[in-house]
């Protein structure tokens, strides 16, 4: 498709950052993997070291004539806790912190605008400390790490559970 965009978001655990935006429509693929570092073709446990400077995050391709940017940022901010930059839920450090990744400058302004209004909806008593950075080469994560959520099932509700997140989603970002 000849106008597919490229969508990067980091949210914590990327398994949990592909399932919510898997099924919708305009989502030509999503690829789970590293971005911001310093370490070229990185592995998980390079990365989970904490010592190559790169997060866990998921490349969306979408077509913008079925979902928008937008709509993409408004999905993302329900997947994390806007608050918490030290990592999300039982993930912490660096590997793990929320950033929204931008592509170009309408990526850029159109994510501080969503940004500035999550701020001021009152929603959350404490500063939206979600990074907005310029994109870095991606670099996808291994095999096991690709659609996880659908592989082990199990496994990926028992951890969305146990980690916190489902309950904190549940809480803050239903209705």
């Amino acid at each position: 498709m000849a106008n597919e965009k490229r969508a990067i978001f980091a949210g914590g655990c990327f398994w949990c950052m592909v399932q919510p935006f898997d099924t919708l429509p305009g989502i030509v693929s999503i690829t789970s993997g590293y971005t911001g570092g310093n370490v070229e073709n990185p592995t998980y446990r390079q990365v989970t070291s904490g010592k190559t400077g790169h997060t866990e995050a998921v490349e969306i391709i979408y077509d913008p004539e079925n979902i928008s940017y937008k709509e993409l940022l408004d999905i993302y901010w329900r997947q994390t806790d806007p608050t918490d930059a030290g990592g999300q839920f039982a993930d912490r450090g660096d590997s793990y912190r929320p950033v929204i990744f931008y592509i170009d400058e309408h990526q850029k302004q159109v994510a501080e605008e969503s940004k500035r209004e999550l701020q001021n909806s009152g929603k959350f008593d404490e500063a939206i400390v979600t990074q907005i950075e310029k994109a870095q080469p991606f670099y996808p994560a291994e095999d096991y790490h690709q659609d996880f959520y659908k592989k082990n099932s199990a496994h990926y509700k028992r951890y969305s559970v146990g980690s916190g997140r489902a309950g904190f989603i549940s809480e803050n970002w239903q209705n």
